[in-house]
Parts: structure tokens; C-alpha cells; sequence
């Protein structure tokens, strides 16, 4: 991963850093979002089934039109895609939003109008991310230099990412730890020491988690510090520069044209699907992750020790993966990545309450979860060059790529979540219950491996699929470059 003469490494490291913003929220959200709807605020399953579905649902909508219109925007003395950044009021109203989804209303408001805040909350949090993090994916087209300088830059940024989620685990890891504290004095408070409590008709816990609230709060502001600090850093730090198939003489298809010259562009459609089902899988297993370890695994108060073994061994494989794929190529090092996810789940929940097996197959799962974030978004690039030397006369649809590519994510991400979370409300799962069934443990049994696993297995059959190799991209690179 060293400094390339096409992009300076300063511009590569300010442009990585853009990325923490959207990466902290989102992998908070992802941790411990679920377990503040249903323990903290004490709403039913089913409602924060909804929650989660339709603000994903709504995201996923948002990425495509936030895409289109930003390909529209006009160049500016700073860009075209920096001022959406910061300018238009992305980072700002991005941090309010995100406090609120961490605010517990207070007073008696009923559930109703709780499930109408947090749904509200959500989808405008997203709505502003989207018109955030399309714009910055995008950015990765404009900062010069050729496939290999775009491929560093990618892997710079993922290697930035891998941290950011090590930071906010960390730190949710600690908010779970007061929460697992909060509520285990809750449910010795309600229920005596010399009561038994049948397993299946847990009683609810009715004592508000008011140490918990403060914490997720906490979390909140600091984290939104930090998603103010880093999105000044990219828009001082990264000049943006024209690319090579942006030219006048070029046309801009509309929305819904454009929309189908990327769906039917072979490439796009198989590293999508592909992208789609691995995601589906990774989101599944890992979005049920906090609950696996406190509800089937008996181990909670570990669960940040083990998000923590997870992501360092991420963060550590990024550059592993960067050396491979230069060796043996981006699809073969696709292929032996994921596979490493398969054994490690599945022998986890073999062996659910062994630490020390789990925290050697949650290095496995690492190494795994770095393939995923780092291939995929490695090998797009590849796919709107080879998209721009098929479709010559079209200009400006860099960004199309990238939200329709956020899109399909975010889709699978809110179908995981509303799957999981469905799944739960059938087997039983009462919030704050302080324990659960035998039903509530298979379910998550079953939601942590078998199901994600053959997910996976159909991302990687499309990903066989996928035709675009190293010889291909040179020949692409060669055809773009001289019309810069």
C-alpha cells in the first residue's frame, strides 16, 4: 500500500478518512441499535422490525435518486461532489439526526408515537447519509491516478473503515457492558434470588435502563464529534479532479435510461448479485451477533472482546489481502476469503459457549469480513471502466454506480435485519424479557450460521459468474486514458 505517484498519499489518507463518518454511525447502528429499540426503549419486536426494514427500505430507495441528482450538479470551484459533502448540509443535519435516533423520549409517550419517532428519526438519518456517502464512494473515480493508484486508494480506505468500526465496537462494546450490567441488577431486583422463573414466560423487565440511556447517548455525541472532524478533513484534504470519461462532447442519459444501461450491463449484474447475497449473509450473522453472544452463547459480557478479536483481525488482513489480490487477482482472492467465513460460523455454533474456540474462529471470521469489505468495492472501479469503454458517448454516471452498488447493500442490510428481527417475534423473543426460551436460542442459532452460510454460498456462485480479470482491466485502462 505504498504512496503511488498518480494519487499522493496524503490525498489517499484524506480520503480514507472521509470514510469514518458513515462507517461509525452505521456499524453502531448495526451493533446495538436492535438491542436499544427492544431492551431500552421496550418496543414490541414486530414495531422495531418495521423500524429497521423500512428506514433500510427507504435508504435503499434514497441511494439511486441521491445518486442521479449528484450526477447532475454542476462543476463548482471545489468540485462537484465535495460541496454534498459538507456544504449542503450533509454533515450537519447528519449529526442532529443521529443524536436523535439515541434520544429516549421522555414523559408518557405511548408506544405508537415511539415507533413514529424512531421510524422518523431513522429515515431521515438516512436520507442525509445517503446524500453523504454517494457522493464521497464516488469521489474514489475523481482523485486521478490509474487502476492500481484507484485500487491503493481502496485499499487505504478500507484499512481507515476496519478501524472505524474497531472504534465504534469498542465503544458500543462498552455500552453493551453497561447495559448487560444495568439489566442483569434490573432482573435480580424484580425477580428474588430464591424464585425460579420458567424459561418460556420470562417476566418483562418495567425499570428504565436510565444508566444504559446516558451511555448510548454518550456514544452519540462522541461519535458525532468525530463525524464532524473527519468529514473537514476530506474537504480539505482531497482535491477532486476530473475524470477521464467526463468530457463535453459526451451525453447524460436520463434517470430511468441510465438506471437500465447499468442493470443491463453483464459486469454490474453479476458483481451486484454476488455483492448482494455476501452482504445478505455477512449482515445476518454479525447483525444478530450481540444477541447470539448474550442470548445462545450465555457469553454478554465477552460480546466486546470478541467484536474486538473480530475487527483488529480485520483490520490486520486488509493489507494481506491487498498483496494477494496482486499476486493471484481480485477473483480468485474473493473466493478464498469468504470460504474461511463457512467453517468459522459453523464450528461457533457447534460450540457456542467455548471462549477460547470462539475467539479463535472470530479471527477467522475477521479475515473473512476484510475480504468482503475490501473486494468488492476494489473490483466496481474495474466495472465503470469497462462500462465507459462499452458505452463511449455516455458521461457523468460515476455515481450511479456507486449508489445503485449502496443500494443493493442497503437493501440486503434491511432485509436481514427485518428477517431477523420477524424471526425472533415468532419464536417468542419478549423485550425485555430476562430470559428467553429454548425457541429464542435456536432461532438465533440458526440466524448466526446455517442460513448465513448458504447465502453465502450463492453470492460466491455468482461471483464465479463475474467475467472482468487484470488483462481485461489494462485493456480498458488503455482505452480511457487517452482522452484525458
Amino acid at each position: 500500500m505504498a504512496g503511488s505517484g498518480g494519487i499522493p498519499l496524503a490525498r489517499k489518507v484524506c480520503y480514507a478518512v472521509g470514510d469514518v463518518p458513515y462507517q461509525i454511525t452505521t456499524a453502531a447502528l448495526n451493533i446495538s441499535l436492535q438491542i436499544f429499540l427492544l431492551d431500552v426503549v421496550q418496543i414490541e419486536a414486530s414495531y422495531v422490525s418495521m423500524i429497521l426494514f423500512v428506514s433500510r427500505a427507504w435508504d435503499a430507495v434514497t441511494d439511486p435518486l441521491v445518486g442521479y441528482l449528484v450526477s447532475c450538479s454542476n462543476w463548482t470551484p471545489v468540485g462537484k461532489l465535495r460541496p454534498w459533502l459538507v456544504l449542503i448540509l450533509s454533515t450537519p443535519f447528519g449529526i442532529l439526526f443521529y443524536l436523535l435516533l439515541w434520544s429516549v423520549p421522555q414523559g408518557s409517550m405511548s408506544q405508537g408515537l415511539s415507533v413514529l419517532w424512531f421510524l422518523t428519526a431513522a429515515c431521515l438519518f438516512e436520507t442525509i447519509m445517503s446524500c453523504y456517502n454517494v457522493p464521497y464512494l464516488s469521489l474514489g473515480m475523481f482523485l486521478g491516478g490509474d487502476h492500481r493508484d484507484r485500487d491503493s486508494a481502496t485499499a487505504y480506505r478500507m484499512s481507515v473503515k476496519m478501524a472505524a468500526m474497531l472504534l465504534a465496537s469498542v465503544m458500543q462494546g462498552q455500552v453493551i457492558a453497561v447495559y448487560n450490567t444495568e439489566k442483569q441488577e434490573s432482573c435480580e431486583h424484580l425477580v428474588p434470588a430464591h424464585e425460579t422463573v420458567p424459561q418460556s414466560t420470562s417476566s418483562p423487565q418495567t425499570a428504565p435502563l436510565q444508566k444504559t440511556q446516558k451511555a448510548f447517548l454518550t456514544s452519540a455525541l462522541i461519535m458525532g464529534a468525530l463525524f464532524f472532524l473527519c468529514s473537514l478533513v476530506l474537504f480539505l484534504g482531497v482535491k477532486e479532479q476530473r475524470a477521464p470519461i467526463c468530457t463535453d462532447d459526451k451525453v447524460r442519459p436520463a434517470y430511468l435510461t441510465s438506471l437500465k444501461l447499468l442493470i443491463c450491463h453483464i459486469p454490474y449484474q453479476r458483481l451486484v448479485l454476488g455483492f448482494v447475497f455476501t452482504v445478505l449473509a455477512f449482515q445476518m450473522s454479525l447483525g444478530n451477533f450481540a444477541l447470539f453472544c448474550s442470548h445462545a452463547a450465555g457469553l454478554g459480557a465477552q460480546f466486546k472482546h470478541l467484536i474486538l478479536v473480530l475487527l483488529v483481525s480485520a483490520s490486520v488482513a486488509v493489507p494481506l489481502w491487498q498483496t494477494i489480490l496482486l499476486r493471484i487477482g481480485k477473483k480468485a482472492t474473493t473466493y478464498i476469503g469468504l470460504s474461511l467465513f463457512i467453517p468459522a460460523v459453523i464450528t461457533v455454533a457447534c460450540f457456542p459457549s467455548n471462549l477460547p474456540v470462539f475467539m479463535i474462529m472470530c479471527i477467522l471470521m475477521g479475515f473473512s469480513v476484510a475480504t468482503m469489505f475490501l473486494l468488492p468495492w476494489s473490483m466496481l472501479p474495474d466495472v465503470v471502466d469497462d462500462f465507459a469503454a462499452r458505452h463511449p458517448s455516455c458521461r457523468d454516471l460515476e455515481p450511479m454506480f456507486f449508489s445503485c452498488y449502496a443500494f443493493c447493500s442497503k437493501l440486503a442490510g434491511g432485509l436481514s435485519v427485518g428477517i431477523s428481527t420477524m424471526t425472533l417475534q415468532f419464536v417468542g423473543y419478549r423485550a425485555g424479557a430476562c430470559t428467553h426460551g429454548d425457541g429464542v436460542v435456536t432461532a438465533l442459532i440458526v440466524l448466526f450460521s446455517p442460513v448465513p452460510v448458504a447465502l453465502l454460498l450463492i453470492g460466491m456462485v455468482f461471483f464465479r459468474s463475474y467475467p472482468i480479470n487484470e488483462r481485461r482491466c489494462l485493456q480498458h485502462q488503455e482505452q480511457v486514458t487517452p482522452i484525458q
